[in-house]
């Protein structure tokens, strides 16, 4: 933060996949998450480094926002279209949210949280998805705050599980 001012600037900014500063920033924001505990603890391999802003670029759906701290990137998040059959409405779903630690008590992540919400209404989305680690109480709360609640049709059914099977 800029050792000028009481409040800092803060800028939510659309990324341009193409833009070699955005595309650096987003990068290094989410190699940033990688390496937490809370995003496996292991930071990105070079090959996709180099490769992640060109492959968003070409998914028609993807959309990404830095929050920039005083001309830092401080946050991300990267959000990816969906589809509702119940409802026959798109959804956007979160896949990745992240503010570096230095830069977490300034609200970048309701402010990250507000820019997707507001494409979702722009787009006529029925809901907006995100998962989060069980354990991970922070963002849990950040996304309760925000007015996301466990996922469950019907309680006697019990709460939805999000599952994985990777692929060679």
């Amino acid at each position: 933060m800029s050792a000028n001012s009481t409040s800092p600037v803060i800028d939510i900014r659309k990324v341009d996949y193409n833009d070699p500063q955005q595309a650096a920033a987003l990068v290094e924001l989410l190699n940033d998450y990688a390496i937490d505990p809370m995003g496996g603890g292991e930071p990105l391999t070079a090959e996709v480094c180099r490769q992640l802003p060109q492959r968003l670029s070409a998914i028609s759906h993807a959309y990404s926002w830095i929050a920039w701290v005083d001309g830092q990137p401080a946050g991300l998040v990267n959000v990816f279209g969906a589809f509702s059959t119940f409802k026959a409405k798109p959804i956007l779903n979160i896949h990745d949210i992240t503010v570096k630690k230095s830069f977490r008590g300034l609200g970048l992540s309701q402010k990250l949280l507000q820019v997707v919400e507001d494409l979702a209404r722009e787009q006529g989305c029925c809901k907006v998805t995100l998962e989060v680690l069980s354990n991970n109480d922070v963002a849990k709360n950040a996304y309760q705050k925000f007015g996301f609640a466990g996922y469950e049709l019907d309680p006697a059914a019990g709460h939805a599980l999000f599952w994985q099977k990777f692929l060679d």
